[in-house]
């Protein structure tokens, strides 16, 4: 089965093609056909770019009006004779479409029908910045490709496991029954493909462990996965919650808004625009929202950058260690994503103390793994310590396949 995975945002659609079966994904053996991307969609200069196995990458620049202009030219990459993999769109068997907020109503992916897509728009008002891009994607494709299923896989469906003492804030319960006020996480699948990947890497079914995965990237979050099933993660109502991020505050006494509202008069507008895109290492550092530059920075002896990386993995640490708690205990713990997957220096700053849930960091292999896969772990640490790159398109593109063939 041949299926394409679309990632539609506010200005962009990043795209990946598969052919994969349900004997391939038990194998492991499915394979990437393409990847790319159309951005600055709407500008003067757009972007399209497309790597096909076996062609030469392809990229122009040229004015891209919309988001249907920005699908049809994906099928026109795909299927071009000089650098696309398909004939025509017929090849394209099915289509996976990344979704943010699936709210309560999905607690897994589902091939996409008139009732559930009124109930992912009925999740608007919880992902406003989100879905209304991931439900312009399906439409555009929909109406494009005939007949071809497809399928939603939502950011939010793998936290739905968390029990109510986790997942309910101690506001007035109205809230809760009223307004749909409550902790539902995001990144789910990111964390649900490590968490996966770790039962094969070590041959364990999935009830078999207990395992926190840490998604470090300008967005984190962190989750403890017991026996296959989420007890709690950091992001909750918004992706705001949590972990310190590149331009986000994450966890902050929320009295501090109402300090900003009396004193400084501060509105709502003003509010979001700091939480969400001043503070956070941006906020901390006063340089960048990359680690990469802090982490010249803090080299070069830079104060602020060096803090706003402390901040950081020290808020990492404290999570692991509560989440060792509230499983009972934890066998592994992964890092993955831009981060996670790429900075030694990061890891092996927030695995310091880890010892007292009995995790040891091998500093050796933990610089040999930058960008790749393994474990940096001594032999004798009781929690090994891993580095697994994500990949969330392959897992969309698995979800779709099942979901089609009535698995899901």
């Amino acid at each position: 089965m041949k299926v394409l995975v679309l990632n539609s945002g506010s200005s962009s659609v990043k795209f990946q093609f598969y052919d994969t079966s349900l004997e391939a994904i038990k194998g492991g053996s499915e394979k990437q056909l393409a990847k790319g991307i159309v951005e600055k969609i709407g500008e003067k200069t757009s972007i399209r770019k497309i790597e096909c196995n076996g062609k030469p990458p392809y990229k122009k620049e040229d004015p891209i009006a919309d988001h249907t202009q920005a699908i049809r030219t994906i099928i026109d990459m795909l299927s071009d004779s000089e650098y696309g993999i398909i004939k025509d769109k017929t090849e394209i068997d099915a289509v996976g479409h990344r979704v943010v907020h699936g709210g309560e109503t999905f607690t897994h992916s589902c091939l996409i029908d008139e009732k559930v897509y009124d109930k992912i728009k009925e999740c608007i008002p919880l992902a406003p910045l989100h879905n209304p891009h991931n439900i312009k994607g399906y439409e555009i494709s929909r109406d494009l490709l005939g007949k071809t299923p497809h399928v939603a896989v939502f950011d939010t469906a793998f936290h739905q496991t968390m029990a109510p003492s986790a997942f309910i804030y101690a506001l007035p319960y109205d809230y809760y029954e009223k307004k749909r006020i409550r902790r539902y996480g995001f990144h789910g699948t990111s964390h649900r493909f490590v968490a996966r990947r770790v039962g094969r890497l070590f041959n364990l079914a999935k009830d078999a462990f207990n395992v926190i995965t840490a998604h470090l990237g300008n967005g984190a979050s962190i989750a403890a996965v017991a026996k296959g099933k989420v007890v709690d993660t950091s992001m909750a109502f918004t992706p705001l919650e949590g972990l310190v991020m590149g331009t986000r505050c994450g966890d902050i006494d929320p009295a501090i808004l109402m300090y900003l509202q009396e004193n400084d008069g501060v509105n709502v507008a003003g509010l979001n625009k700091v939480l969400n895109k001043q503070s956070g290492l941006i906020g901390i550092s006063g340089i960048s929202n990359d680690m990469r530059e802090l982490e010249k920075a803090a080299a070069e002896n830079n104060a602020r950058a060096k803090l706003a990386i402390d901040i950081f993995c020290y808020r990492i640490r404290k999570y692991i260690g509560a989440y060792a708690v509230a499983m009972g205990g934890v066998d592994f713990i992964v890092f993955t994503a831009g981060i996670g997957e790429n900075s030694h220096i990061i890891r092996g700053e927030a695995s310091k103390g880890l010892e007292a849930i009995g995790a040891k960091v091998d500093e050796a292999k933990n610089k040999s793994l930058n960008g790749k896969e393994g474990v940096f772990s001594t032999e004798d640490s009781k929690v090994k310590l891993c580095v697994i790159p994500t990949n969330e398109e392959i897992l969309i593109a698995h979800d779709t396949v099942e979901a089609v063939s009535g698995l899901l």
